[in-house]
């Protein structure tokens, strides 16, 4: 194969995954949307099976995270506000989750999970 094919398909294939990426993003939003208007947490129909996973995710405010652990050492190991570094960082005693506290938010997040039975 040329390059000049190489390239087209390439661009041929991005432009799909976007078009996937987009419809993908509509059919989560319709499925979490009914699940939740119906008050339920999982779904069987037609041989799949729909599960609504909560999960609760920091996001760290840099200047007050900054302000709260000031030492240029731990600064060098996280180089930006990584909440998988932080609780890392947290669950290796490095620093105490006591000290960051209110330096993050805590935003509710939705995961889809689908199987097929």
């Amino acid at each position: 194969m040329n390059m000049d094919k190489k390239l087209r398909r390439y661009y041929g294939l991005k432009q799909k995954q976007k078009e996937i990426e987009q419809e993908l993003a509509e059919l989560r939003s319709e499925i979490i949307s009914h699940c939740k208007e119906n008050e339920v947490y999982e779904l069987e129909q037609g041989g799949y099976k729909a599960k609504l996973v909560l999960q609760e995710r920091k996001e760290f405010d840099d200047h007050k995270l900054y302000a709260a652990l000031p030492d240029p050492v731990v600064w060098r190991m996280l180089s930006k506000a990584d909440t998988s570094k932080i609780s890392s960082l947290v669950t290796l005693g490095v620093i105490s989750g006591e000290k960051i506290k209110g330096t993050y938010s805590v935003k509710e997040v939705t995961l889809l999970q689908v199987d097929k039975k």
